[in-house]
């Protein structure tokens, strides 16, 4: 691939560090990227024979032999500058590895309201466009929109330095980074109200407060208990738009390896790290699961991408997590607040002349009694009998996931985790196959065959399904696929660490630290603890070469921030 020349970040007179990252997420190989770029000697270990964590790709073939692709988690892609960062660290450019095509409509809301038709919305970067879309529901409400999204661009703006450092201590708000943004941005948090709390400042109508709330479903929460910090999450998709990688957000993953590998990166598929070795509250290196030679190998540098919870409780030993008191002990882990889970049916459907899958990219249905929906996944652990269901058909833009004519669907019904819904007794070997009916059966009723195409179910050529006990045997603790929740107290520095406090040098990146869930912010995240290592190697972070600043106040101008209506479905161009 072309890219830009670089040269190394190493001093001249010292050896290159050598690090150990366990685990191929984003995270892990935005880090791999940002350290080899640097400087430093980089392995990474990945237990799966496949790249991409929980942004993998799986692959289910019909017995026709048609081969269906299936991204198994992110589906879309927001704030693509900040991945464009990480590769102009590199000296390449993101766009030489990964074509983006913006979404217009960003994806299609479907309403519930009892004893009435749903609600139908497709929602556009056109701040206009949306503006008579909502006030069409009710007419105050598409008054308010333009600023709802102004007062979000200020908080944002006044955000991103607390989002790109890291947060050890309630003081590193004032940090030389951060505190003129604390200080502006403070008035408006409102951290005592939650996101649908201060929605009711701007929107009367519940329809159209449920049309921008409901993307706190990205951090696992409820809107009615996530803080009201992330109204930002709305604005960021109406503001940078949504965009899909052309092959699925996977190809974000390959993007990222290929530099990597260009850098001299080693990426070890199958060798999933068994035990940090310490000595003292040092890591020494790691071991390796299988390896018959029993060997350590050495790193001067430990970065975990695996699942947080799960990795500290499973990879570091008590004794060393000890020296923290419980902060990190496995009890304290499994006591703190978890996402929701999340029941997953990959579909290899056949399309015909006169039966064919008819849906935007994204199409979002939204259960009628959507509060009582939240609760039952965040609190009581019941299965949702009548879920919200979430269906992504990529074919509609790009026929690369499936074959010619057929579509690759992704359905996902949002949950409770294992810690829930063990404590009320679900079996899901004895679930799954009911869930399924459920699952089925509520697309009929929700999409039907206007959208489906006539005999949808007998169209199925493949599928693949995965239960909170799929991903728990991913390593994910609880199953809890958006990680650790993001309530108050779990937020900021009461976040696991990006440099875990009781280690000298281990790490941690991915949406389980510091700033959180999600593609951008786990993109920061890697720039924070690569930041952080580099600074502790004495190696010049390649973040910070005067083309890409690490903590800019607004993002860099691009395609990416243009006016929609003019660029809608061109490609991303990255920065040159």
């Amino acid at each position: 691939m072309p890219h830009l020349s670089t040269s190394s970040n190493r001093t001249p007179s010292t050896a290159a560090p050598k690090v150990a990252i366990v685990g191929s997420g984003p995270g892990g190989l935005a880090s791999a990227v940002l350290l080899a770029a640097s400087g430093a000697k980089v392995t990474v270990f990945e237990s799966q024979p496949v790249i991409g964590g929980r942004t993998a790709r799986i692959t289910s073939t019909s017995p026709s032999g048609d081969a269906y692709h299936f991204d198994t988690g992110p589906t879309f892609f927001m704030m693509p500058y900040v991945l464009e960062e990480v590769f102009a660290a590199a000296g390449r450019r993101m766009a030489d590895y990964v074509k983006l095509e913006r979404l217009d409509p960003m994806y299609r809301l479907v309403i519930g309201r009892q004893g009435r038709e749903p609600l139908v919305l497709d929602t556009t970067q056109d701040i206009d466009a949306m503006s008579k879309r909502l006030g069409a529901v009710y007419g105050p409400d598409g008054e308010a929109f333009p600023r709802f999204i102004a007062d979000n661009r200020y908080k944002l703006r006044h955000s991103e330095s607390i989002l790109r450092n890291p947060m050890r201590t309630p003081l590193d708000l004032f940090a030389k980074n951060t505190w003129l943004d604390t200080l502006k941005v403070a008035p408006v948090l409102q951290p005592h109200l939650s996101v649908h709390q201060l929605l009711g400042k701007y929107f009367k109508d519940p329809h159209v407060k449920l049309a921008v709330c409901f993307q706190s479903k990205y951090l696992g929460m409820s809107p009615y208990e996530c803080p009201s910090l992330f109204t930002i999450l709305p604005f960021i998709e109406y503001e940078y738009g949504i965009w899909h990688p052309i092959g699925g957000c996977n190809a974000l993953m390959q993007g990222l390896a290929a530099v990597a590998t260009e850098l001299g990166v080693e990426i070890r598929t199958s060798s999933p790290v068994e035990k940090v070795e310490f000595e003292g509250q040092k890591a020494t290196g790691v071991y390796i699961e299988g390896d018959s030679t029993r060997r350590l190998h050495r790193f001067d540098h430990v970065v975990m991408n695996a699942d947080a919870a799960w990795a500290l409780k499973n990879l570091i030993p008590d004794s060393v997590r000890a020296n923290s008191g419980r902060t990190y002990s496995d009890k304290t882990l499994d006591s703190r607040r978890y996402s929701c889970s999340t029941f997953m049916l990959y579909l290899g459907v056949e399309n015909t002349a006169d039966a064919k899958v008819q849906l935007p990219h994204h199409t979002i249905c939204i259960a009628d009694d959507y509060e009582n929906n939240l609760k039952q996944i965040t609190s009581t652990g019941e299965l949702p009998q009548n879920p919200s269901v979430y269906v992504c058909n990529p074919s509609a833009l790009a026929p690369t996931l499936a074959p010619p004519g057929h579509s690759a669907l992704y359905v996902l019904v949002p949950i409770t985790n294992l810690k829930n819904s063990d404590a009320n007794g679900v079996d899901w070997e004895q679930e799954k196959a009911k869930y399924r009916e459920i699952t089925l059966n509520r697309l009929d009723q929700l999409l039907g065959e206007k959208h489906l195409g006539k005999n949808f179910r007998q169209r199925i050529r493949t599928e693949v399904m995965y239960t909170p006990k799929t991903w728990e045997g991913m390593n994910i603790n609880f199953g809890a696929t958006f990680n650790l929740a993001h309530n108050l107290g779990q937020m900021l520095h009461k976040r696991p660490q990006n440099k875990l406090p009781f280690a000298e040098n281990v790490y941690l990146v991915g949406g389980g630290t510091h700033p959180g869930s999600g593609l951008p912010t786990i993109f920061l995240s890697a720039q924070i603890s690569s930041r952080l290592l580099c600074e502790a190697s004495g190696l010049r972070y390649a973040g910070d070469s005067p083309s890409n600043p690490t903590s800019p106040t607004t993002p860099p101008t691009s395609s990416h921030t243009a006016a929609p209506h003019a660029h809608a479905n061109e490609p991303a161009m990255a920065n040159a």
